[in-house]
C-alpha cells in the first residue's frame, strides 16, 4: 500500500470513528482529520520504529499484543500534536488503534486499494 493510499484509510477511519463514536472521539473537523492522519503517518515513520524496538522484549513476551499499546500511545501523540483531535482515554485510543489496523488488514489483504 503506498503512502496516500495509507493517508487515506486512516483519514476515513477517523472519520468514521469519530462519527460511531461521537463522545469518545472528537474530531473537530475534516481538515483536522486530514492533518491528524497525516500527523500520524510521520510519527509513525519515524518514533513507532524506535518505540517498537524498545519495547521488544515486552511484545515478545505480550505475543505482539504490546504493539497496539504502542500504536494507542503514538495516537495520543498524534492527539498532542493537532488541535482539534481528542480521545476521552488511553483505552479508548487504544481500542482505535486496534480498529485502525484491522480497517488497514482489511483493506490491505484484500487489495481494495
Amino acid at each position: 500500500m503506498t503512502f496516500i493510499q495509507r493517508l487515506t484509510v486512516n483519514f476515513l477511519s477517523l472519520i468514521a470513528l469519530s462519527v460511531i463514536f461521537p463522545s469518545k472521539i472528537i474530531v473537530t473537523s475534516v481538515l483536522t482529520a486530514l492533518l491528524a492522519s497525516l500527523v500520524l503517518a510521520i510519527l509513525n515513520l519515524f518514533i513507532n520504529p524506535l518505540l517498537q524496538l524498545l519495547a521488544f522484549p515486552i511484545t515478545l513476551l505480550t505475543f505482539g499484543l504490546f504493539s497496539f499499546v504502542i500504536n494507542a500511545a503514538i495516537l495520543e501523540l498524534t492527539s498532542l500534536f493537532v488541535p482539534g483531535l481528542q480521545f476521552s482515554s488511553f483505552f479508548v485510543a487504544l481500542l482505535t488503534s486496534l480498529f485502525i489496523s484491522l480497517i488497514n488488514d482489511i483493506v490491505t489483504k484484500n487489495n481494495f486499494c
